[in-house]
C-alpha cells in the first residue's frame, strides 16, 4: 500500500509540473478578447465538438441569430425569449463575456415593426415609441449579462450614404441616436457600438465617424465602432484596413471591435468572371435551377467544390497570418476579434452569394482542428 501511495504521489506530481497546454484565448490574452458567433446547435449542446473548441480556445460570444429582432421577436409585441436566454446561460456556463447582438436593424426584421395594421408606414413619434420600447425590453432583460450590444448594425452604404432603411425613411439620421439613448437609459452600465461592414471603404468611414462624432456631442454613449471583417483573398488591402482603424482612434478616441471576422477562400464574386454574360436574361435564380446554367455559374464562383488546392490553402493560411499580426499591433486600439461562426461547416458563407458555394473561412475546419495559421500562433507564442 505505501509503494502505491508514493507512486500515486509521485505521478501527482509529474501531472502537476506539466506545461500548461496553450490555447488560443491564453495566446491573445495581453492583446485582445477573442470570440466566435454561436448558432443555435452550439447554444442547445447538440453540437458536442463544436462547443469543445470554443470553450477550449476563445473566452467571449456573440449570437448569430437569436437576438435578431425577427427571431426574438416575430410577430410586434409578441417575444420569445427561449433560445436567447439560453444564448446568456451558456456563456455564463461556460465563464464567457456575453455580447448582444443586434438591436435596430433594417435585414431579419419582425415585419409588422414599422407598419400599422393597415400595413402603412408608422409615423415617427410612434416608431420611436415601438423603438424604445423594443430596445428596453431587451436591454433589461439582459441587464448586468451582457457586456455590449451592438446597438445600429448596417446603417451606411459604401458610398457614405444613409441605407434607406424603414428606420431612415421614417426618422432620417434620428434613428441612430435614438437608438443609443434608449439603450444607455435601458443600462447605463452597458458598452454600446455601431457595427458595420466595409468599413475599408473610405466614404463609408467618413460617414461613420461623423455619425460617431455626432453622438458624441449630444453627450449620448458609444464605446467602440465594429468592423464587421467579411474579406476576402483579394480585399481590403490591410494597410489601407490599418489605417482606418488607426483613424477611428485618433478623430473619435473610440476603440474598434473585429466583430464578424471571416475571410473567403473563394474566388470574389464581383471580380471572377463576366456573372451577366453567363447568365443572360436569366436571373440568378433561374439560372441555378437549370442544370447545365448552374454548373457554369459553379465552375466560375466555386472553381474548387471544397477540394482546395494546398497552395490556395497556403495562401490563405499566409493572409489570415499577417492580419492577425496587423491587429495584435493594433491592440491598443482593438478591444476584441470575434470570428464569424465556430467552423467552416456552420458558416453563413457557406451558398452565399449562391447556392452550392463551399467555404472555408473560419479559425477552425470542418473536422474541429485549428487552421494552421491559428495552430501557429499558438506554437510560436512564448
Amino acid at each position: 500500500m505505501r509503494k502505491f501511495y508514493i507512486l500515486a504521489l509521485g505521478l501527482a506530481t509529474v501531472a502537476a509540473c506539466a506545461p500548461k497546454e496553450k490555447v488560443l484565448k491564453d495566446v491573445l490574452a495581453d492583446d485582445f478578447l477573442i470570440g466566435c458567433a454561436l448558432n443555435e446547435r452550439q447554444i442547445l449542446g447538440t453540437d458536442i465538438k463544436g462547443d469543445s473548441v470554443f470553450v477550449k480556445h476563445f473566452n467571449c460570444c456573440e449570437p448569430e441569430n437569436c437576438m435578431k429582432p425577427a427571431s426574438v421577436m416575430p410577430k410586434w409585441g409578441e417575444y420569445n425569449f427561449d433560445l436567447a436566454d439560453k444564448y446568456v446561460d451558456f456563456a455564463e456556463a461556460n465563464g464567457m463575456i456575453c455580447f448582444g447582438h443586434c438591436l435596430i436593424w433594417h435585414s431579419q426584421l419582425t415585419p409588422d415593426f414599422c407598419f400599422d395594421a393597415e400595413g402603412n408606414l408608422l409615423d415617427a413619434e410612434t416608431l420611436k415609441d415601438r423603438m424604445k420600447q423594443h430596445i428596453t425590453t431587451m436591454v433589461t432583460r439582459y441587464k448586468g449579462r451582457i457586456k455590449g450590444w451592438d446597438v445600429v448594425n448596417e446603417a451606411i452604404l459604401e458610398d457614405g450614404s444613409y441605407r434607406p432603411s424603414l428606420f431612415y425613411r421614417i426618422l432620417g439620421e434620428e434613428f441612430i441616436p435614438w437608438a443609443f439613448q434608449c439603450a444607455h437609459e435601458a443600462d447605463p452600465d452597458c458598452e454600446l457600438y455601431y457595427n458595420d461592414y466595409s468599413m475599408h471603404e473610405p466614404a463609408k468611414l467618413e460617414t461613420v465617424i461623423k455619425m460617431a462624432k455626432d453622438l458624441q456631442a449630444r453627450g449620448l454613449r458609444i464605446d467602440a465602432l465594429g468592423f464587421q471583417g467579411h474579406i476576402g483573398m483579394d480585399y481590403p488591402d490591410f494597410d489601407l484596413y490599418e489605417s482606418h482603424i488607426r483613424r477611428v482612434k485618433e478623430e473619435t478616441g473610440l476603440d474598434v471591435c473585429i466583430t464578424e471576422l471571416d475571410m473567403s477562400i473563394l474566388p470574389t464574386v464581383s471580380q471572377s468572371a463576366d456573372l451577366q454574360a453567363l447568365l443572360g436574361e436569366k436571373n440568378i435564380w433561374e439560372a441555378m435551377r437549370n442544370p447545365e446554367t448552374r454548373e457554369a455559374l459553379l465552375k466560375t464562383v466555386d472553381p474548387y467544390r471544397g477540394d482546395i488546392p494546398q497552395d490556395i490553402q497556403d495562401a490563405w493560411n499566409a493572409r489570415f497570418a499577417d492580419l492577425m499580426t496587423m491587429l495584435r499591433r493594433n491592440n491598443d486600439v482593438i478591444r476584441r476579434v470575434n470570428v464569424w461562426n465556430v467552423t467552416d461547416g456552420d458558416s453563413w458563407k457557406n451558398g452565399f452569394p449562391f447556392p452550392g458555394r463551399i467555404d472555408c473561412p473560419t479559425f477552425v475546419d470542418r473536422e474541429y482542428n485549428l487552421k494552421p495559421f491559428v495552430q501557429d500562433m499558438i506554437n510560436n507564442a512564448k
